[in-house]
């Protein structure tokens, strides 16, 4: 997949901003706090829907104004793809496929996709179960916009089961009203975790690989799934325990077991990276995974989504920097740095200077 044009208008720090990317690596260039990462982060917009840095479509707006929009053109084996994302400042969000508005965010999913490594992704690795869940999840609907589904269904269903915990508790005469949120977890939630599994034994096969080249085969890196409900992937077993946890749940006036609650261990050596591995560990890890993602996908899509670096490379050691630009070859590659040097070795085909906002070509 290529970006063949992309146009910000009163995103952020743009009043209006539009580029035509190559099909190799393209840079952007300047001092920190002038509007690199926004544009990669408008580009991961329409790629999955959301911001890596907010929930809050408020604050995509430019300051002052009525609404903020993205809109990009890209190529892909089965033609031209334009995705288009209107934000107000008031009300909800439009997005428009090809020109026509969409009435699901589902349909959003695959048009345009994109990895995205920015320094926010040692969270991955550091911090709780949530970020490495919402590691693959983002992955998956890209890939699968049929678990995109997936995963909306099974967040209503916990949320109305939590609210029926909650009238239990207050008055027990309501526990048969569990039954129907139980099945409807359950299924959703299973079909959540078929997916996890098999995508995370693909990343951590291809990870390995990875690892072991920007680690100069140094360190052996395995991914492993870790789901809450460990009896199956099938509804069945989800259902038996949504049911064997109930008391307690009621107790606790919320869901205790389900593909919520699911984790994903990254080991290095056989040890948990989290817990005893150094920063530098980590970092390698982060990045192992996302370019695994990339080869994931590609082989899930047919060819490669984009990959976007927002400020990793004076992050890296020269030879983790080497080992990295070595994997861009043949994919549309945005970056991000402060300095030119750090892109020594790269075959660079576009360069933007971006100061306040603004971008010029260099």
């Amino acid at each position: 997949m290529i970006i063949t044009r992309a146009q910000l208008n009163n995103y952020r720090s743009y009043a209006s901003c539009e580029l035509a990317p190559c099909e190799g690596v393209n840079v952007l260039l300047g001092d920190n706090g002038q509007g690199k990462t926004n544009v990669l982060e408008a580009l991961y917009v329409c790629c999955t829907g959301r911001s890596h840095r907010t929930r809050q479509d408020r604050e995509l707006i430019r300051w002052g104004e009525d609404f903020a929009s993205v809109k990009v053109e890209a190529q892909r084996r089965d033609g031209s793809h334009e995705v288009e994302i209107l934000m107000p400042a008031m009300g909800r969000r439009r997005i428009k496929i090809a020109g026509q508005e969409i009435s699901r965010s589902g349909e959003l999913m695959g048009h345009v996709t994109g990895v995205l490594f920015s320094p926010e992704d040692l969270r991955t690795v550091k911090d709780g179960p949530a970020e490495r869940r919402r590691f693959v999840d983002m992955a998956l609907s890209q890939i699968k916009p049929a678990y995109y589904y997936a995963l909306q269904r099974y967040a209503r269903a916990l949320k109305q089961r939590n609210e029926a915990l909650k009238a239990v508790a207050a008055q027990p005469a309501f526990m048969a009203t569990l039954d129907a949120w139980d099945e409807q977890l359950a299924t959703a939630g299973a079909e959540l975790m078929r997916h996890r599994r098999a995508y995370v034994e693909q990343l951590s096969r291809t990870a390995s690989e990875t690892h072991r080249d920007i680690a100069d085969g140094r360190e052996k890196l395995e991914i492993r799934y870790l789901p809450s409900v460990t009896m199956g992937d099938d509804a069945q077993s989800n259902l038996e325990a949504l049911f064997g946890a109930r008391e307690n749940d009621v107790r606790r006036m919320t869901t205790t077991v389900g593909a919520h609650r699911d984790d994903v261990q990254i080991l290095v050596e056989g040890r948990d990276v989290r817990a005893f591995g150094s920063q530098g560990q980590q970092r390698t890890a982060a990045l192992s995974m996302r370019l695994s993602e990339l080869d994931v996908m590609r082989e899930q899509l047919g060819e490669w989504p984009m990959l976007m670096l927002d400020d990793v490379m004076s992050e890296l050691d020269p030879g983790r920097r080497r080992q990295l630009v070595s994997h861009l070859k043949g994919i549309q590659t945005f970056i991000t740095c402060t300095d030119a040097e750090d892109l020594a070795g790269a075959e660079v085909g576009r360069t933007w200077r971006v100061e306040n906002g603004a971008l010029r070509e260099a």
